[in-house]
């Protein structure tokens, strides 16, 4: 998001997250809680898997037209735990997967990962381009 939405990532965490709202960014992670035995998403026990409550989300926030995941592991788990539970709140979101940003994603280049993460800059401008007709 530094680079994208020029947000320091050296800034404190609740003013990058009032950045990112300011840009139209919400921050959610697909799960509440989970157990892993180390920081790779590959390491989360699947039993031990609670999705947050999205629906809830949704309903809060009626202008949201795109959800991006941040790698395999949170879009899989997005369709098998939480997508089934939101029925009709997902017509017109668009659902799309990106490169995880992870360090231990090596295997793309981190431009690669900035170019496709440049959709949410995209988004940013096209939303700005309706208010202001």
């Amino acid at each position: 998001m530094e680079e994208i939405l020029d947000i320091s990532r050296e800034a404190p965490y609740s003013v990058r997250c009032k950045m990112l709202q300011k840009n139209g960014v919400a921050l959610w992670d697909t799960l509440k809680t989970c157990t892993r035995s180390s920081s790779l998403d590959s390491d989360i026990d699947d039993s031990t898997i609670v999705p947050n409550d999205l629906a809830s989300f949704l309903g809060q926030h009626p202008r949201i037209r795109m959800i991006c995941f941040n790698g395999a592991k949170s879009e899989n788990v997005f369709m098998r735990r939480v997508a089934p539970t939101l029925g009709e709140s997902l017509n017109g979101i668009e659902l799309k997967r990106l490169p995880s940003t992870s360090p231990a994603n090596a295997s793309i280049p981190v431009a690669t990962k900035r170019d496709q993460w440049q959709v949410i800059a995209a988004l940013h401008v096209a939303s700005q381009t309706r208010t202001t007709r």
